[in-house]
């Protein structure tokens, strides 16, 4: 990871100081140093509005204003700042205020009256922190989508899908009500994939994903766990027939021509369902269910569904 100076220099800046002259001064230094998104404010009283709506990589912060000293600027701004990371250099005039500051959650400090190039080594280095921080931050989190999602559509993966059911059974369970699970396979799809190529077949998985998305609530998962398998957990349901509802809307969508490399691609999906409590009461359980059903719907024919028979009637899961 590196921080280039460019980067540096377009990070967001404001000041905050109730002399107009001092916030004059820290501008022009500011300017001459070559950066380019300074704000300033002589009111300590918005400084915290200012952040929540701006979120600025470095707050210079005065410590003696009236109505509102800095360390109370500081006790607002940890409570925006969720993660802890509180971007204030502090300016002051108290020596003794230095490590106080340092103990409120400010980073570093300036003494007044400040040395011009002192100031800006300090901002300089506070702010390629700051961007380095943020950084690993979006890298830490693009690591945990990769973790959680599938690459080529964006659903959840097994190991998300897994979490979500888990969750829905545990809701459904504390609320008595019904989840469903269903286990979807494309119908042909190796078909395709031989005959148009790849990268068709993966725009088709892609144009699949958005359809299933469409069908369902918000709150209901849609997840990728094979190459042309989905499964989509319903949760909350009110009763079984939201289930064969829903199956025939999502069975039709899929359905539908797609255009891919200017032609038409149809494609159809076979569906196996699973419903809590009465298919099983444990993710492994209610998972082998729908899969079993699944195969049922194969050996019928094909773009069709079938819903589970009753746990007790379901082979042994290893």
């Amino acid at each position: 990871m590196m921080i280039s100076t460019s980067d540096i220099l377009n990070a967001s800046i404001l000041i905050v100081d109730d002399q107009p002259a001092n916030v004059q001064l820290i501008e022009q230094m500011l300017h001459a140093a070559g950066y380019q998104r300074i704000t300033s404010t002589t009111d300590p009283r918005t400084v915290c509005a200012l952040h929540r709506d701006n979120h600025y990589d470095l707050i210079l912060l005065d410590l003696q204003m009236p109505g509102m000293d800095g360390f109370e600027v500081m006790a607002g701004l940890k409570e925006i700042e969720t993660d802890s990371y509180v971007p204030v250099l502090v300016i002051t005039a108290q020596p003794g205020h230095s490590v106080r500051a340092l103990d409120s959650g400010a980073k570093d400090f300036i003494r007044k009256p400040f040395d011009l190039r002192e100031a800006k080594t300090r901002i300089h280095n506070l702010l390629e922190v700051r961007l380095l921080y943020k950084q690993l931050e979006l890298y830490s989190h693009e690591l945990e989508t990769l973790a959680l999602h599938d690459a080529l559509t964006g659903l959840p993966n097994r190991r998300l899908l897994m979490d979500r059911l888990n969750s829905s059974i545990a809701h459904a369970r504390r609320n008595k009500c019904a989840t469903a699970v269903m286990y979807l396979d494309l119908d042909g799809f190796k078909q395709i994939n031989d005959t148009l190529g790849h990268d068709a077949g993966d725009i088709l998985l892609r144009m699949v994903s958005a359809r299933l998305l469409a069908v369902v609530r918000q709150e209901d998962t849609v997840a990728r766990v094979g190459g042309d398998e989905f499964v989509i957990v319903l949760w909350d349901l009110k009763q079984d027939n939201d289930v064969s509802s829903l199956m025939s809307k999502l069975i039709k969508a899929v359905s539908q021509p797609y255009r891919i490399q200017d032609q038409d691609v149809s494609i159809t999906v076979s569906v196996g369902v699973a419903i809590y409590p009465t298919h099983g009461d444990e993710v492994e359980v209610l998972m082998k269910s729908a899969d079993l059903a699944l195969y049922e719907a194969k050996h019928a024919g094909k773009n069709d569904y079938r819903i589970a028979t009753r746990a007790e009637q379901l082979p042994m899961v290893a």
